[in-house]
């Protein structure tokens, strides 16, 4: 009886190990993937073990392009030569002159008849311009002004003035000539000929009208 328990009791103890066997197993990987989870290295176990992806694009071919038609050259031959044209028969008519009525070849000399020459009237003849003098005669000579602000500033000068003396003995226009330097001056002498009453000058013994170069002067008297 002792001996049998004994038996029993060994068989069970040799069957324990082997039950406990896969569980040790199963323990043993899950501290492996855990390991491998901490260190990172699992992600690089299953990159490795799964396949590349390969993408494949289709690409479509281009149409075929129709080779151009061909149109033949009809070409025509040198020696083929049109058809001759038939020749019409053209009546010979002799050329009549038909002289004109006495009528109206009269008629038509009339009016080259009564065409006369226009009058041209002739032209009126150009005034004749003024002739400039050398010298010229006063009536009334000139009596300028010296102004009063020139003189305070000490302003001198001789303004020559170009004066146009009418049939009349009168100062028709008056320009500067040459200035003083001074408008002051230049505008009390062109005044003062205004004035100015000339001797008419005589041609032929008829006054005419005449340029002349008449001088103002300017000067303070110590």
């Amino acid at each position: 009886m002792t001996s049998m328990s004994f038996s029993s009791s060994a068989h069970a103890g040799a069957q324990a190990p082997r039950k406990l066997a896969p569980l040790a197993a199963i323990v043993v990987v899950h501290l492996i993937l855990f390991y491998l989870l901490q260190t990172g290295m699992l992600s690089k176990v299953v990159h490795a073990a799964l396949p590349r992806v390969v993408e494949i694009s289709f690409v479509t071919p281009p149409k075929p392009v129709a080779p151009p038609k061909t149109v033949p050259v009809v070409r025509h031959s040198a020696s083929v030569t049109p058809p001759p044209l038939p020749l019409l028969a053209i009546p010979q008519i002799e050329p009549t002159i038909t002289p004109p009525p006495p009528q109206a070849a009269h008629a038509a000399d009339t009016p080259l008849a009564a065409v006369a020459t226009p009058t041209v009237a002739p032209a009126p003849p150009s005034p004749a311009t003024p002739k400039l003098v050398s010298g010229v005669e006063y009536l009334r000579p000139p009596q300028p002004n010296y102004p009063q602000r020139s003189r305070r500033m000490g302003e001198a000068g001789t303004v020559i003035l170009r004066v146009l003396i009418n049939e009349r003995g009168q100062a028709e226009q008056v320009l500067v000539e040459k200035s003083s330097g001074y408008d002051a001056l230049d505008d009390e002498g062109r005044s003062a000929v205004q004035r100015t009453l000339f001797k008419p000058r005589l041609e032929d013994g008829k006054p005419v009208a005449v340029y002349a170069l008449v001088p103002i002067n300017f000067q303070q008297r110590s």
